[in-house]
């Protein structure tokens, strides 16, 4: 029986660690697995712009 692969892609604009957190937490809560952080920079700002999370679930077909 072969398995489908879902991704899901959380655009985050408020980058900080309780956010990041409480998103990651709700998604593995909800059955996805993290897969993935990528970061969009300012060039005026060491701190991150946005951030982009990507999850993955896979699901049996019925």
């Amino acid at each position: 029986m072969s398995q489908e692969l879902f991704f899901k892609v959380r655009e985050i604009s408020d980058v900080d660690e309780d956010t990041l957190t409480a998103v990651i937490n709700e998604m593995v809560t909800d059955g996805w697995k993290f897969d993935a952080m990528h970061f969009a920079m300012r060039e005026s700002s060491k701190r991150p712009a946005m951030a982009f999370l990507v999850f993955t679930k896979t699901e049996t077909p019925e």
